[in-house]
């Protein structure tokens, strides 16, 4: 744990105190003990102060997350008020680091052999590995560890460790559930500690009242206001190949009705490709054809042979509306990227579970609601008042006169006050640890790519 740190009063050092043992003696129970302790010491674990639930909650809450998985992405926001650009959230993940190392040196836990599927039912020799491996974790909370079955409570361990480590949950033991369940304890040990440094050069800058944070691994953004999570909201984040940028800048409008401005890399990369096969594209998408500047004279694209045109000549500018690729709204926020937030006509990726889907700028689901929150000390401009814009269909700019901070953070791993340890796929590669190479190797398993590859 950390040194005490300046005007910490006595109560939290207690409560930081308490912590630490508990979780000391969980890891010792639960590396020694296997299923029985493992249930023991996670019970134990809601009684830790300022980190449990009510006796018995976590257990509901639990149970409700591995029923409801199936039901797509409805358990992959964080639950908690707590932000995770915040003290609280350095303590917990304090806990967890201090947890995973007593584990590693009692000896960390097994490895799986082979990324072979098991289904729910299936016999094989693994199973076993796998309940002793959940069980170090506390995902697994059977007494059982040596049948070769895989029955419903290791089912349902399965998916609790698939919630937790952002992986598409399916209840198996697939490819990418194997090989995050085989990323060593010292792995995770850095890659807490490399997110802990990642959180507290966050809190080193200006602490503003309101702000909105977006965490692209997690595929989630948070509205915090007065230190407390407000609102939650998921996003569509950059491809690995469009990667979106770690950005500090400010909203200073919303632009209702938007053009999009294609910028000139989409343009090259990704709308002449796709002129040269579907010549009717721009016409079907209410694009225009602009001769060397976005305010520049229109051409008629059908005079334009698309497998020789000079793209650097031409730009693209598509038309407001429920086609644009902006959605209805586009959040304003200057910076050196030329990223932003924005709506989005594709809102069925929002119920994938990855969704690394854009060329570098953030998709928000309900972006209304978020609007109506970063607007919220305009005068006038309140929910009704962005729905009337809305019914109206037409063009409205909006500066803001009191601009909201906004942060693209990119939070690989944290620690929620319930007990659980979170971690999700290094998308982009950044965090620099080769045991994690996996999570960039696409599920085999999962949801089609999108055709639909025109988009910001």
């Amino acid at each position: 744990m950390r040194a005490k740190r300046a005007g910490e009063g006595p109560d939290r050092l207690l409560k930081r105190r308490t912590f630490a043992l508990g979780l000391a003696s969980i890891a010792g129970a639960v590396a020694a003990g296997g299923g029985a302790a493992s249930a023991q010491a996670l019970d134990w674990l809601n009684t830790v102060p300022g980190f449990g639930a009510p006796k018995g909650a976590a257990d509901r809450r639990g149970d409700a997350r591995a029923r409801d998985a199936s039901a797509g992405t409805q358990n992959d926001l964080r639950a908690d008020s707590i932000p995770l650009r915040s003290e609280e959230m350095l303590d917990v993940i304090a806990g967890a680091i201090d947890l995973y190392g007593r584990i590693a040196r009692k000896g960390g836990w097994p490895a799986l052999q082979s990324a072979r599927l098991i289904r729910p039912g299936d016999d094989d020799e693994r199973v076993a590995v796998a309940r002793r491996r959940l069980a170090i974790t506390g995902d697994y909370r059977g007494g059982n560890l040596s049948s070769f079955t895989m029955d419903g409570e290791l089912e349902a361990a399965v998916r609790r460790f698939q919630e937790r480590h952002g992986i598409r949950v399916s209840g198996r033991l697939d490819g990418p559930t194997i090989q995050a369940m085989n990323v060593p304890v010292q792995a995770r040990i850095a890659q807490l500690q490399l997110n802990y440094r990642r959180i507290e050069e966050l809190l080193g800058q200006r602490t503003e009242d309101r702000y909105v944070l977006v965490n692209v691994p997690a595929f989630q953004l948070e509205a915090v206001s007065q230190n407390v999570v407000e609102l939650r909201h998921r996003i569509i984040a950059g491809k690995p190949e469009r990667q979106t940028p770690q950005v500090k800048a400010h909203i200073r409008a919303l632009n209702f009705f938007p053009y999009w401005r294609v910028p000139e890399s989409v343009a090259a990369l990704d709308l002449i490709p796709r002129l040269q096969k579907e010549p009717d594209y721009l016409q079907k998408e209410q694009i225009r054809v602009l001769n060397g500047a976005y305010n520049g004279p229109e051409i008629d694209a059908t005079q334009i042979d698309w497998r020789q045109v000079d793209a650097s000549r031409l730009r693209f500018r598509q038309d407001p509306g429920p086609q644009n690729a902006l959605g209805l709204l586009r959040l304003d926020m200057p910076n050196e990227h030329g990223v932003y937030m924005h709506d989005t006509p594709m809102k069925p990726l929002f119920a994938q579970r990855a969704r690394a889907f854009s060329a570098g700028c953030v998709r928000v689901q309900d972006v209304f609601d978020l609007a109506a929150w970063v607007a919220r000390d305009e005068p006038g401009l309140d929910r009704n008042r962005i729905d009337e814009i809305l019914n109206s269909g037409q063009a409205v700019d909006i500066t803001l006169k009191v601009p909201v901070p906004v942060y693209f953070t990119y939070i690989t791993a944290w620690a929620e006050r319930n007990g659980r340890i979170e971690f999700r796929p290094d998308i982009y590669g950044r965090d620099g640890l080769r045991e994690l190479a996996g999570d960039r190797e696409r599920d085999p398993d999962a949801p089609p790519l999108p055709t639909q590859t025109l988009a910001p």
